[in-house]
């Protein structure tokens, strides 16, 4: 199964389960965001590859707005170059929240964990497919929680009862990608992505690892973030 197809899947089965108060609003870019999120993955998501970088859950100016993970629109229609054409098109969700529209690779707002994360493979690495040769990159949940008021609500702050099965297909998907991609290690990118690799692959002998998250939210990651994650890249034997 390759990954538009484990994509496809995914987005079928988070569709299905329902959410309540304090989450008022759901988006779901890979389905109305699929134009760019397809083109991002039959891209660059060609396996196999040697580390898969897993974030939490899609940003509201990032992957929100252009159906990549970590999706800055500037990143990913200037350093990746998706979203030109028809890869251009993103559509919106079914109830948009009012105070957070869907406006696409139109967005004029930043994305700070977007711009760090692939400014890092920038410097890092010179260029996208230089990067992808060895690495790729999802997130672990594809939906964007809001209440009524647009905060976001991350998948951890969710009620058990629609917690369990959300991590279930969210589990059963990192196992496909998994599979498909063959890497020998998983890197949460902060430390709830972790623990989902951790209990999705528990007993496959997939080595799992974490990186700090880039989120402005987190103030350690406004302390020299790139700095930061190139030590543990290297302890994790990742980079030299």
């Amino acid at each position: 199964m390759n990954l538009p197809a484990i994509s496809r899947d995914l987005a079928k089965a988070v569709d299905h389960l329902s959410f309540a108060p304090p989450v008022t609003h759901v988006y779901n870019p890979l389905t109305y965001a699929w134009a760019p999120h397809r083109a991002y993955l039959e891209r660059f998501g060609n396996g196999p590859k040697d580390v898969l970088f897993l974030g939490m859950n899609p940003g509201p100016f990032g992957m929100a707005q252009t159906g990549v993970p970590f999706g800055d629109v500037a990143m990913v229609r200037d350093f990746l170059g998706v979203g030109s054409g028809p890869e251009r098109l993103v559509r919106q969700p079914s109830e948009p929240h009012p105070k957070r529209p869907v406006s696409g690779f139109d967005c004029t707002r930043s994305e700070v964990s977007g711009s760090r994360f692939w400014g890092w493979v920038k410097t890092r690495f010179g260029n996208a497919p230089q990067f992808f040769e060895r690495f790729f990159v999802v997130n672990y949940c594809p939906l964007v929680f809001m209440d009524e008021g647009a905060r976001n609500v991350t998948p951890d702050k969710l009620p058990a009862v629609e917690r369990e099965p959300l991590f279930e297909v969210c589990d059963e998907a990192l196992r496909k990608i998994v599979s498909e991609l063959s890497p020998q290690l998983v890197i949460g990118v902060g430390a709830f992505a972790q623990k989902r690799a951790e209990e999705a692959l528990h007993g496959t002998g997939v080595q799992v690892g974490t990186i700090l998250h880039p989120s402005p939210a987190s103030p350690a990651a406004n302390r020299d973030w790139q700095g930061q994650i190139e030590t543990q890249l290297q302890r994790l034997g990742v980079v030299m």
